[in-house]
């Protein structure tokens, strides 16, 4: 098996920057791999011997780890919040778009190893490798000390977002994704929000967003322009469940 060695991967600096370091340093090179690189480094059909080197079983290690421990941290913080809240929170955690912000914050991208192909595309700034490193990452941390390193670097690295996690915001947020989701599965186009109306001060302002989508449009209220959309997303959600039952019955 020929592998080329990556001779601007610096893993003492990548250690730096995640705070650990790796007893089997094979395995952090493993999780900034890509399949991609892996595929190049290899004789034509020796699948095996590329699965062996790229991070998609470490990410998919990761991925378990890293919703483990966001719930127990959930439970603890939040003890008396229902099941739905605690769900919500944990989803909007660990989602693509919250995982790709801590890469980025990390700067994996520069550590990751591609093909040349996506090397091209701009592989180093899409969303979901950033968050798939991310949670290679996990995954090698975990297989090389256990659950406890894996803690430690999950929490300190979602650090922020751990702070800011309530159930107010992840209801806001979730509304939207439950809506978005929704008009996915049916095939229809991605909804489009607009602000119609902004009354009082600035201290006091309350804003009035309007959701259109392939089907209606319905306007809700809210003390934030998310907090609107939010808003405007439920009564969406709750139109289209009425007019569901109105068909069925």
């Amino acid at each position: 098996m020929k592998v080329e060695e990556n001779k601007t991967l610096d893993l003492d600096r990548l250690e730096s920057i995640l705070g650990y370091q790796f007893h089997d340093r094979a395995l952090l090179e493993r999780s900034l791999t890509h399949r991609s690189w892996a595929h190049e480094q290899v004789a034509p059909g020796a699948g095996e011997q590329a699965r062996q080197l790229h991070n998609e079983a470490l990410e998919f290690l990761g991925d378990s780890v890293l919703g483990l421990i966001v719930a127990d941290y959930l439970c603890k913080a939040y003890p008396m919040v229902t099941e739905g809240e605690l769900s919500r929170m944990k989803h909007r955690l660990v989602s693509a778009p919250t995982l790709a912000e801590v890469s980025q914050r990390l700067t994996l991208g520069e550590f990751l190893r591609f093909g040349r192909g996506e090397e091209k595309s701009g592989g180093r700034q899409k969303n979901a490798l950033l968050a798939d490193v991310f949670e290679a990452i996990i995954g090698a941390i975990f297989v090389d000390s256990g659950l406890d390193a894996a803690t430690a670097f999950i929490t300190r690295s979602l650090g922020p977002e751990l702070e800011r996690a309530n159930p107010a915001a992840a209801a806001e947020a979730d509304y939207k994704t439950m809506f978005q989701e929704r008009l996915q599965a049916e095939r229809l186009p991605a909804p489009r929000y607009l602000v119609v109306e902004t009354v009082g001060p600035p201290h006091r302002r309350t804003f009035y967003v309007e959701v259109t989508w392939d089907g209606g449009n319905v306007r809700g209220e809210g003390r934030s322009i998310k907090a609107a959309e939010a808003a405007a997303a439920k009564c969406a959600l709750e139109m289209m469940r009425a007019n569901l039952n109105k068909l069925q019955s």
